[in-house]
């Protein structure tokens, strides 16, 4: 969400993946894709530019496992990699190693 600020000075948080157009007249206006005008205003560079850096955070927060916690993957893997090796899905004891369950529903 980008913070915008209306004509009468209010802010209010819009999706960029609603808008369609911002256009510059001597206001700066905004379409949005349910036919929807807002008047904001910002100008359309600085609109641009919030969000490229939405964008750019969304992108930087979908990376696969951030550097230096692969170490958090590694671990859950072989969570899984052992709950897969088990005879029952209710049976948490191998031998005389108690596990734990990794859901709440196999209690």
């Amino acid at each position: 969400m980008i913070l915008v600020t209306r004509l009468d000075r209010q802010s209010m948080l819009l999706n960029p993946d609603q808008i369609i157009s911002i256009e510059e007249t001597p206001d700066t206006v905004i379409t949005l894709f349910n036919g929807n005008h807002i008047l904001v205003r910002e100008s359309a560079q600085v609109l641009l530019n919030r969000v490229i850096a939405f964008r750019s955070v969304l992108l930087r927060r979908s990376a696969a496992v951030p550097a230096g916690r692969s170490y958090l993957r590694r671990r859950r893997n072989l969570q899984y990699q052992q709950a897969a090796h088990r005879s029952s899905p209710l049976s948490f004891s191998r031998g005389s190693v108690q596990q734990k369950p990794l859901h709440r529903q196999d209690i």
